[in-house]
């Protein structure tokens, strides 16, 4: 009777361990920390009372099920444009298949509004911004401020806008924006003052990070699930699609058109410049390795897969900018078939996280800048922090005088130093067994 129990156990623990894979364990879970955000004019973040991450994890026999408020841990705006919205709580369900199966048939185009979501519970967008021209007028169409489009928002038209150089000066320094409340990212959402060439200043005044650090030396995260169930992951990949190879830039085969007009539709202008509509890519099949597909991804060996899956990159090019199609599209690889829901119609189980509290970070992408300092000090994880971290800064004898964190999902904490008097000290980062130490300098003038 002892073997048969014991087996029973093991079956069971067998059957969990097989549920609980990537698409349920990867969201990031939190029920105490509330969010900030910018607004303009004033470089100190302000409370939004909303919880950030995701709240509940569930999983079923087939489905994951996410409950979130969609608001990230960073802080949200400011939103330049004229958009009149914060980012606000959704109080949203997401059903998503734990097993995707690829669309074999006629591929699925991606729509507006959310066609997935981050592992922090922030939805994702892709690449339009519901704007386009309309021929018949030759002028914009649709969105704030212009007449509706023939047919409706959601009819085809030839040229449509990309929302990544339209609205830039809409983007927080995270990349994101909400619509109506809804706070999404239509690319990697890693902070612009990261990316090798910055195209925005807006980080210059209202600092704030992302979910992730880009790092071309290792792979990139798994940062969120489309819509038809495949993983997302960041801009770095193998370069083999077994796994080796090295670490490589996952590179878009959408090539940009550079004539200098175009046979139909919108004049080329500097208004309307090549890579200001989504017409004006055009997809070229790569057979090299990390050239992606159509839908922007490839099947691949990932560390979450092993033994393979089909993924998505969020791809950026040289300069790390983000890289049409940008996350997922013009199309959808699999069926699309998770979603929003009103609720949880079958029984689940809620997933709890590891409380060890153990985590995985390479302590060479820690950086504390300036150093020398003076007024202050920033800590970048360069990389997706999973568990919250204990900042906290020493003196020479080991006396904490200033302690933060860093929230999962985040990847930067500052320490005002004006009134530290000048000296060495020490940076220390702290969670569960992960501890590492970082000397820094103050000079005063």
């Amino acid at each position: 009777m002892r073997i048969t129990v014991l087996s029973l156990i093991l079956i069971s623990f067998s059957s969990l361990a097989i549920a609980q894979g990537p698409e349920v364990t990867s969201y990031l879970q939190n029920t105490t920390v509330t969010g900030t955000y910018y607004t303009q004019g004033n470089s100190t973040a302000q409370p939004n009372n909303i919880l950030v991450n995701c709240q509940k994890v569930e999983y079923s026999t087939n489905w994951a099920y996410i409950t979130t408020e969609g608001v990230p841990s960073y802080a949200t705006g400011p939103f330049l444009d004229g958009n009149p919205s914060q980012a606000s709580a959704q109080g949203a369900i997401y059903k998503m298949p734990l097993t995707p199966t690829p669309n074999t048939t006629n591929p699925t185009a991606t729509n507006p509004g959310n066609i997935g979501i981050f592992i922090n519970g922030v939805s994702l967008f892709d690449w339009r911004d519901g704007v386009a021209w309309n021929n018949n007028t030759q002028a914009l169409c649709g969105g704030p401020g212009n007449p509706p489009c023939p047919g409706g928002p959601q009819a085809s038209q030839d040229w449509n806008r990309d929302a990544i150089p339209a609205e830039k000066a809409g983007f927080d320094c995270s990349k994101g924006h909400p619509a109506m409340g809804n706070y999404h990212h239509h690319q990697n959402p890693s902070a612009f003052k990261l990316d090798k060439v910055v195209i925005s200043n807006i980080c210059n005044l209202y600092d704030a990070d992302g979910l992730y650090a880009l790092d071309d030396t290792k792979h990139s995260p798994l940062i969120g699930f489309a819509y038809d169930g495949y993983p997302i992951y960041g801009a770095f990949g193998y370069q083999n699609t077994t796994g080796g190879g090295g670490i490589t830039r996952m590179k878009s085969s959408y090539l940009l058109n550079t004539a200098t007009t175009r046979a139909a539709g919108p004049p080329t202008t500097g208004t309307y410049f090549n890579g200001y509509f989504k017409e004006d890519y055009i997809y070229v099949a790569n057979s090299t390795s990390d050239y992606l597909d159509e839908h922007n991804g490839r099947f691949c060996v990932t560390p979450e897969y092993p033994n393979g899956t089909y993924a998505y990159f969020a791809t950026v090019d040289a300069d790390w900018n983000s890289a049409y199609p940008y996350v997922v599209g013009p199309t959808f690889y699999g069926n699309v078939v998770g979603g929003k829901v009103t609720s949880i119609t079958e029984p689940t189980t809620v997933y709890t996280p590891n409380s060890t509290n153990d985590i995985l970070l390479d302590k060479t992408n820690i950086t504390i800048f300036p150093n020398p300092a003076s007024d202050l000090i920033a800590i970048q994880v360069n990389d997706l922090v999973r568990e919250d971290l204990s900042v906290e800064l020493l003196d020479i004898n080991g006396k904490v005088i200033r302690k933060t964190k860093i929230n999962k999902g985040q990847t930067i904490a500052y320490f005002d130093t004006q009134t530290i008097y000048a000296g060495i000290y020490m940076v220390r980062i702290s969670s569960g067994s992960f501890n590492t130490n970082k000397k820094i300098v103050i000079q005063k003038d």
